[in-house]
């Protein structure tokens, strides 16, 4: 089984050229991200990803976790490997320095969050969880909650999660039924919750729950939902560990993938009720909540490119280390690599992954602008170009890594499909990237409702508008000339079918949702050409200032292939959209089953 090498060039490459870490360090919010700073954090954190967290892998995949005497009981090597995590202060990159945080870009911890992925996914989803627990109690705790949470979250002593789901409550969360009562200067929290990420282990002194509940007098619907912060172990008014809180996991879930990873059934207050403190305002608290579902949204987007980067370096090595058959052009038996076909199925693995990690990373920094300029009117765009880009990053970058670790497996021929060479391992952990977190259909209907139908289209054209400044300047170099047609084209395409969306959706109220995930998938592939064309022009450039690393010629290769052999799937996308919803609509409920009767 290969062994994983962070790809720390291509990192700090999108970091400098894509996610603008220059103009970032410039602002006085981020001044201390400067080069050496980035530089040493990639380096330092590639080598504990690989040394640490990527040994444990395959292990916790084969050992799983398994509940004894109400415990969860982790696989060997996780809790040091935690340990190493929290002592190296890996948690708190981007966090505010007044709770322990180092105060660093959000973007700079993208790409540390992705090795972490890379090393294990089943093991980072505990760190990526409770800094999405750390965001949302940060922007909606009262004062008195992140003096005592706060500090012990960011170093790590602590973890954090998030209990949305219920029996009878998935996707629509309106039908939560867990109840908060009122108790003095707390609440006691009733209910059960299910599929919670890391929801038990032993690797931290205690463990956050942020939970919804109801307030007796609570209305139906969303608006009647409140966010409560349920501890573990009650912690006293020094900041002490109390006596264990009323929380317990009722049973574990047996998963296709992410073995090692405590996918919890909660049970709050079977006893005396659990005792819990609300988070922001009363009946707001699903909007809390989305702070963390929204840092979760690009985190899990950035799982797909990580889990997608993991399957193709395994690919790569197996494929340079097979000897079978003579490729067209040798005259001797050698690596499969050498054959076009699996050149082909390399090359594509590639360049998905790294569209998706320009794209994730372009996001992530949008966010910090929009936390970093004074100016507001440009924070409000950094803001919004963010929020359009969340779905596309979470729905396109996880469905590319089903199709990555596919081919992945597809590499190695009969071996990938043996447990053993690790290869479906990130086929299986990859599957639950496109349901959880908000499922990808959810992920398509937030951007053609709140992302494009409720503002006219403003954010995508603001969004093209960048694209067709990219292409102006790629269609003066007569490199990248045909290419930056043909994205113009995809381009024009995608603001047709962004017009055809305005223009009909309010005359056919079937349209968005059947058209949601088709238009989804073709932004983000033009998305992905047009952030591998934008990396190509940097790399050109440095090229002719002298600078003769391999690499920036890679990197102007693996756009050309994009867009020649990737590219043109966003026509198969844009007909679909084209087509509306008359045929999906055309099945009753009886058609569906009518072969059955």
């Amino acid at each position: 089984m290969a062994d994983y090498k962070a790809p720390v060039k291509d990192m700090q490459f999108i970091l400098e050229n894509i996610s603008r870490m220059p103009q970032l360090a410039a602002l006085t919010t981020f001044e201390d991200a400067t080069p050496d700073m980035v530089s040493a954090i990639l380096e330092e954190a590639g080598r504990v990803s690989a040394e640490v967290i990527a040994p444990t892998n395959s292990v916790g995949d084969q050992q799983g976790v398994r509940l004894e005497n109400g415990k969860v009981m982790i696989p060997d090597g996780f809790a040091e490997a935690y340990q190493q995590y929290a002592e190296g202060g890996w948690g708190s990159l981007q966090f505010d320095p007044e709770f322990g945080g180092q105060g660093l870009p959000y973007s700079l911890s993208t790409p540390v969050m992705e090795m972490w992925q890379s090393a294990n996914m089943a093991w980072g989803l505990c760190p990526l969880l409770s800094q999405g627990a750390v965001e949302a109690l940060y922007l909606n705790g009262s004062d008195a909650l992140k003096n005592t949470y706060l500090a012990k979250m960011i170093s790590g002593e602590w973890t954090g999660t998030m209990n949305l789901t219920e029996p009878g409550a998935g996707s629509d969360l309106s039908a939560i039924r867990s109840k908060a009562e009122p108790q003095g200067d707390h609440y006691l929290i009733r209910g059960t919750k299910i599929f919670i990420t890391w929801g038990d282990h032993e690797m931290a002194g205690n463990i956050v729950h942020l939970v919804l509940a109801r307030l007796p007098d609570a209305p139906a619907g969303v608006r009647g939902i409140s966010l409560f912060l349920v501890p573990k172990y009650r912690v006293d008014e020094n900041g002490e560990l109390g006596e264990l809180n009323d929380v317990a996991v009722a049973s574990l879930e047996h998963k296709l993938g992410i073995h090692a990873s405590a996918t919890c059934v909660m049970a709050f207050g079977e006893n005396a009720g659990a005792v819990g403190y609300l988070v922001g305002e009363a009946g707001k608290g699903l909007a809390c909540m989305f702070t963390m579902m929204n840092n979760a949204r690009l985190a899990v987007g950035l799982q797909g490119v990580a889990i997608s980067e993991r399957s193709y370096q395994q690919a790569l090595w197996f494929a340079g280390d097979r000897i079978q058959s003579k490729a067209v052009g040798y005259e001797a038996e050698g690596p499969i690599l050498r054959h076009a076909d699996v050149r082909r199925m390399l090359m594509t693995m590639k360049a998905l992954t790294e569209a998706g990690r320009a794209l994730v990373y372009d996001a992530c920094a949008s966010l910090d602008f929009s936390h970093a300029y004074e100016d507001k009117a440009l924070a409000a765009k950094e803001k919004a170009r963010a929020a359009y880009l969340t779905p596309i990053v979470k729905g396109w970058c996880t469905e590319v890594a089903q199709e990555v670790t596919s081919l992945g497996v597809q590499v190695h021929g009969g071996m990938g499909y043996i447990e053993e060479t690790g290869a479906a391992q990130h086929f299986r952990d990859a599957r639950i990237l496109p349901i959880y977190e908000g499922t990808n259909g959810i992920q398509a209907l937030d951007l053609i409702g709140r992302k494009t139908l409720s503002d006219k289209g403003v954010v995508a054209h603001i969004l093209i508008e960048e694209m067709n400044i990219t292409l102006a300047e790629a269609s003066s170099v007569s490199r990248f000339a045909a290419a930056a047609a043909a994205l113009q084209a995809a381009v024009d395409v995608a603001q047709k079918a962004t017009t055809q969306i305005l223009s009909e959706s309010a005359d056919k109220p079937y349209l968005p949702g059947a058209v949601a995930y088709n238009y989804m998938m073709m932004m983000g592939t033009l998305c992905g050409g047009w952030e591998l064309l934008r990396a190509a022009l940097a790399a050109a450039k440095k090229q002719e200032q002298g600078e003769n690393d391999p690499y920036l010629e890679t990197k102007q290769l693996t756009a050309l292939f994009y867009v020649d052999q990737i590219l043109p799937r966003h026509l198969s996308y844009a007909q679909m959209v084209s087509a509306g919803s008359d045929s999906i609509m055309a099945f009753t409920d009886e058609h569906l089953a009518s072969s059955f009767n």
